[in-house]
Order: C-alpha cells, then sequence, then structure tokens
C-alpha cells in the first residue's frame, strides 16, 4: 500500500515520542502490504475497526493512540485522515473526518 503522508506519522510521534516505534513498525507493515479489502487487513491486524467511506481505525501502542485511514483498495492507497490519543478521537465524529 502506499501510505500519504508518512509526514503526518512523523509530526505525531514528535510530540509523543512514546508511540513513535509503533508507528514506524505501522507504516513498514502498511507499505509491504497488498489489502485487497477488510478481510486482508483483519489478518494482519485483527482489532482494527472499518467505517463506512473505506475507512480503517488502527489501534496503535496498546489502544493509546488512535489511526484513521481512507483507502483506495483498487490503486493500493491509504491517506492518513487523523492521528490521536483515544481521548481525542472520542471526541470526533469518525465516519466524517
Amino acid at each position: 500500500m502506499r501510505v500519504i503522508a508518512r509526514k503526518t506519522l512523523r509530526e505525531f510521534w514528535i510530540v509523543h515520542n512514546d508511540c513513535e516505534q509503533a508507528l514506524k513498525s505501522w507504516y513498514d507493515e502498511t507499505t509491504i502490504a497488498r489489502w485487497n479489502g477488510p478481510k486482508d487487513i483483519k489478518q494482519d491486524y485483527p482489532s482494527a475497526s472499518f467505517l463506512e467511506g473505506n475507512r480503517v481505525v488502527f489501534n496503535i501502542k496498546g489502544n493509546k493512540y488512535r489511526l484513521i485511514v481512507k483507502i483506495n483498495y483498487k490503486f493500493g492507497m491509504l491517506w492518513i485522515r487523523f492521528i490521536g490519543t483515544h481521548a481525542e478521537y472520542d471526541r470526533i465524529d469518525a465516519t466524517k473526518i
């Protein structure tokens, strides 16, 4: 998968340095993945949640952080839509972000 944009992750882990390694691992695993649908993601990330509009929520660092992405399976592209603490995630509408 092509992840757009790693810079968003980097800017987040500069502020929240305890999740740097977890985000780097997620990025590395995702860039080599070939996900054709939610079933493929569930095999790699059983705790991932799926929302309308091809959005996926990943739990990062034991669910301390949440990462929302939007995926275009056909083109193998993934856009980072949100990264934040669990508390910040609770304050947004994940289906609209």
